[in-house]
């Protein structure tokens, strides 16, 4: 063999190597991505990728072709048993004429389907909307049959008609996602069109979306086996390589440097490569990450800036404002933007204690269908304004772990990052306001 069509084997066997490496790194990424990302709550849910737990709910829910389970999404696959005989000839080392026969089998899909809806995410904070189209599916098996001609299942959920060298065997499975059963999704969360809300749907732009019954632990241990998987596939590629090279060069004569030593330093340098960067990434992701989290606690505030004035024309129908309401309200209208933590700021109050007290003192506004609107408008926004805060201490925490665990807090001292400080709730929301009407 010469020595080209050596450099092809040996340039074909890297290209190979380095597939592998790539695409151990693409699950690295993933599996970091989903221990990055903090669990949110369905109503503490805000724009980008999100990671949500609970269970399948549905008005109007789906039921599964074969198993007649009510679920959010089933798919299914009916395949059909064949047999045959094959006769084929052959020479020997003479040079004469055989012939011999020998048994094919094996199953052929006869017919398949399957659908899924949208459907709502509970858990113990509310519902939240689901549009599963585009997302990776992980279900359980709900129907698993198989059956001869005489079963009345046979024909009744599949063509009549049966493919060649039939054995009249068929194979009937399903897999669903039933309802009230507990979920684990990771997706993409944009506004709802129809109401103020948010929802769980597909985005071109989004690293994942991922609707499983697994738990959180098995979605993400499963990523870190491909991860070594197709690490440990790069490495044997390159070393057979190496020493399929070492022993079967073209000229032996001359003395090389043992090629297996070569191939197993480089494969290792090029992982710590891509390891350093994956794990920087993962570090950039995570501020940007906490970006966002801070972000949503001024959206939150600038949300409640914009609703105490339709309650203050409300209650102003019922009594007139005393000078020290009229000032904490005030206060509470330049809270456009949170301070951050440690740094001086306003002093911050809830909106809720205030408004039990104005409704103790105004009996009259428990009737009252705008004030009663605007009241649940304004408690809701007091929890969302409490889980963007806990979202974002989520968060930090998760970056500052990340700068503290070993081997990636080198990386972060390489790139000079710097712990964040968190939100407390004694800085943010100060003890409730008593206030006389």
């Amino acid at each position: 063999m010469n020595s080209s069509i050596w450099l092809i084997i040996v340039l074909a066997g890297a290209a190979i190597a380095i597939v592998f490496l790539f695409l151990a790194f693409r699950a690295l990424g993933k599996k970091r991505l989903l221990n990055d990302n903090p669990t949110s709550k369905t109503q503490g849910v805000f724009i980008g990728l999100t990671e949500l737990k609970g269970t399948a709910e549905a008005d109007n829910p789906l039921v599964s072709y074969l198993a007649g389970v009510p679920c959010a999404h089933y798919s299914y696959k009916v395949e059909e048993h064949w047999s045959r005989i094959v006769v084929e000839t052959y020479h020997d080392s003479k040079g004469n004429a055989h012939t011999r026969t020998r048994t094919e089998s094996g199953w052929k899909t006869v017919g398949s389907g399957g659908t899924a809806a949208p459907f709502y995410l509970k858990d113990d904070t509310g519902i939240l909307r689901i549009l599963p189209d585009g997302a990776k599916i992980e279900g359980k098996e709900v129907f698993d049959k198989t059956v001869n001609r005489g079963d009345p299942l046979y024909f009744d959920k599949c063509p009549n008609g049966e493919v060649a060298n039939s054995t009249h065997r068929r194979r009937f499975q399903e897999t669903a996602v039933p309802l009230h059963t507990a979920l684990y999704i990771v997706g993409h969360a944009r506004e709802r069109e129809d109401i103020v809300a948010a929802e769980i749907a597909y985005d071109n732009a989004a690293p994942m979306f991922i609707i499983s019954m697994r738990t959180e632990k098995q979605v993400t241990s499963g990523y870190g086996s491909r991860v070594w998987l197709w690490a440990l596939l790069g490495l044997v590629v390159s070393l057979g390589i190496a020493v399929a090279w070492q022993f079967l060069r073209p000229d032996q004569s001359v003395t090389v440097w043992p090629a297996y030593a070569i191939a197993g330093g480089g494969f290792f340098f090029v992982f710590l490569i891509g390891w350093i960067w994956a794990v920087y990434n993962s570090f950039v992701n995570l501020k940007q990450r906490v970006k966002r989290g801070w972000s949503q606690v001024d959206i939150q505030l600038k949300r409640r800036n914009d609703l105490i004035p339709n309650l203050v024309q409300v209650v102003e129908g019922y009594r007139n404002h005393e000078k020290e309401t009229q000032v904490l309200v005030a206060g509470m209208r330049t809270q456009l933007s949170a301070t951050p933590p440690g740094v001086e700021g306003p002093d911050f109050h809830g909106v809720v204690p205030l408004l039990k007290a104005t409704v103790e003192n105004y009996p009259d506004l428990k009737a009252n269908e705008q004030f009663l609107k605007r009241q649940r408008s304004l408690v809701e926004t007091e929890q969302r304004i409490a889980l963007a805060r806990d979202y974002y201490n989520d968060i930090a925490t998760f970056y500052n772990s990340r700068l503290e665990i070993v081997p990636d807090r080198f990386i972060g001292s390489i790139a000079r990052l710097k712990p964040l400080q968190l939100m407390s709730a004694t800085d943010f929301e100060r003890a409730p306001v008593e206030v006389r009407l």
